[in-house]
């Protein structure tokens, strides 16, 4: 007889609901803050999902930032300037 064994632990922390959300409409302009995590093609991945959205959301500024390497978290001056100047950001992780 073969018994697997499931390798995944339990959850320690309770799952948090997310709740930021952001109504976009024709009157008010958005602007979208993009960051790269710094894996190979992670700038040129958001670039290609920024052209997507540009076509979604034709009134929408895009704003590509890439932190450049992904060892380290993304510098706090980069991430006020992403706070002062977008009102939506997507970060993107992962190879």
């Amino acid at each position: 007889m073969i018994t697997f064994h499931d390798p995944r632990g339990e959850v320690a922390t309770e799952m948090e609901a997310y709740t930021l959300t952001h109504e976009f409409t024709d009157t008010q302009p958005v602007t979208i803050g993009l960051l790269a995590n710094g894996f190979p093609d992670s700038e040129n991945f958001l670039r290609a999902l920024a052209e997507v959205l540009s076509i979604k959301l034709p009134g929408a500024a895009i704003k590509v930032w890439n932190k450049g390497n992904a060892s380290i978290p993304a510098p706090d001056t980069m991430l006020a300037e992403i706070k002062a100047t977008c009102q939506v950001a997507i970060a993107a992780y992962g190879h």
